[in-house]
């Protein structure tokens, strides 16, 4: 009986032992199943990339679209028909550049067959040639995103220093000297103790690649104690001309550019008693103004207008001449190549042709030549007319909207000037420390 009896206790204790196991399941076990059944995702060009082999790849010297496949187990039959098909929507022959990147997807199985080609021709575009199933192509656009930011600072030396303290793009810079305030206030003569404050926004491709400087939306300069105020506002939504104004509305800028390229130096001025070596030293006139730059540097359109002539025609080598109203025609010689057409409709700043050496010339330059009521004349020793003033209809709107803008520019503390006798004596205290 007592046997029986301990047996019974025996039975009973592993019951409640298991009953008590299957209240009490493994936690741990649960949260790594659901782990582990969550699918991870790598979104880039509309393609989840975890679903594929990537090779990604830079175009090499000598490098074609049909030898890139080749490599990657395609053959020449259906290159050539994927060519083929996909030329309505990518020049693969003439748009391919060496130093681009590229992509290949490949199947993620045993095979690691290419189904799909995508090619990058800058930052933010690319073209994807899927040749999976059936083959087509298509152009596309990175995500982009502005974000707007506000800087303040002292001008101790140049803007271009004092920006570059800061890590800002010299990009802002050029806008500033050449774009806003090119006949407001000269960059070269800043001032110490000067100073700005500026509202901006930069550009962002796919939320982590740094695009740059997008644009500026105010600033106020303060130089030799004066105010200059500056806000951007559209003008012109169907040609998409935008300007700058100051506070009271008044157009900031001239009707013409001081040059039409950036980053370059004047060669050779206009001068109709030009004496050259070459040429015997006999009075050769020079009826245009050199801008020399490197080969294949932009050139801008100085000023709104409509393109007359696009040509190459003996010494002017390429060039392009465009008619900006009844008085003012420029004319923009040596170019490699051109952009525009004749009846096209340009605005300033708009890149119309490269920097070459074309026709008559002995180093790459543009021969920038100004025309007004049909003689050549010195741009730089005329006095040009101002850029056209905002419309009375667009005034009362162009007050209204910066009224918000003008008050947030207003309340950017500026950077605390540290006067110079507490910077010296910081100096001198750091020294006999």
């Amino acid at each position: 009986m007592g046997n029986k009896c301990l047996v019974l206790v025996a039975l009973a204790i592993t019951a409640m032992g298991c009953k008590n196991n299957k209240q009490e399941p493994t936690p741990v076990l649960q949260e790594e199943v659901a782990i582990a059944e969550k699918p991870k995702e790598i979104l880039e060009f509309g393609f989840n990339l975890e679903n594929y082999i990537v090779k990604r790849d830079t175009v090499k010297k000598g490098d074609s679209f049909g030898e890139i496949l080749e490599r990657n187990k395609v053959g020449y039959p259906k290159i050539f028909h994927i060519a083929e098909k996909a030329k309505d929507t990518f020049d693969i022959i003439r748009s391919f550049q060496q130093g681009k990147p590229y992509t290949l997807l490949f199947s993620k199985d045993s095979l690691e067959t290419p189904e799909t080609f995508i090619y990058q021709p800058n930052k933010e575009e690319y073209v994807v040639i899927n040749f999976k199933d059936s083959i087509h192509a298509f152009k596309s656009r990175k995500p982009i995103k502005y974000v707007e930011k506000t800087i303040s600072g002292v001008i101790t030396s140049s803007i271009s220093e004092t920006l570059d303290e800061k890590g800002i793009s010299a990009v802002l810079t050029n806008k500033l000297a050449d774009d806003i305030y090119a006949w407001t206030i000269d960059f070269n003569r800043l001032q110490k103790g000067d100073r700005f404050k500026v509202i901006y926004s930069d550009k962002y491709i796919d939320d982590t690649i740094y695009g740059g400087v997008h644009d500026v939306k105010a600033v106020l300069f303060e130089h030799k104690n004066e105010p200059f105020y500056a806000f951007r506002f559209e003008t012109d939504s169907v040609k998409g001309i935008v300007d700058y104004f100051n506070d009271e509305a008044k157009n900031l800028r001239r009707a013409f550019l001081k040059a039409p390229v950036k980053y370059s130096r004047i060669s050779s001025r206009y001068n109709l008693k030009r004496r050259i070596a070459v040429y015997g030293y006999n009075v050769r006139a020079h009826r245009g103004t050199d801008f020399a730059a490197p080969m294949g540097t932009e050139i801008m359109a100085t000023a709104n207008g409509t393109v007359t002539e696009s040509r190459r025609k003996g010494g002017n080598g390429n060039y392009v001449k465009i008619r900006h109203n009844a008085t003012y025609e420029t004319q923009y010689l040596h170019m490699q190549k051109r952009k525009v057409k004749v009846g096209d409709f340009v605005k300033q700043g708009d890149v119309i042709g490269w920097i070459g050496m074309t026709g008559n010339t002995s180093g790459p330059h543009v021969c920038y030549r100004f025309w007004k009521n049909g003689k050549q004349v010195d741009p730089f020793k005329e006095k040009l007319p101002e850029a056209k003033p905002i419309s009375d209809s667009l005034k009362f709107k162009f007050l209204e909207y910066i009224k918000p803008i003008k008050y947030q520019l207003d309340n950017i503390q500026f950077e605390p000037e540290i006067p110079e006798q507490q910077s010296e004596q910081a100096i001198i205290t750091q020294a006999n420390s």
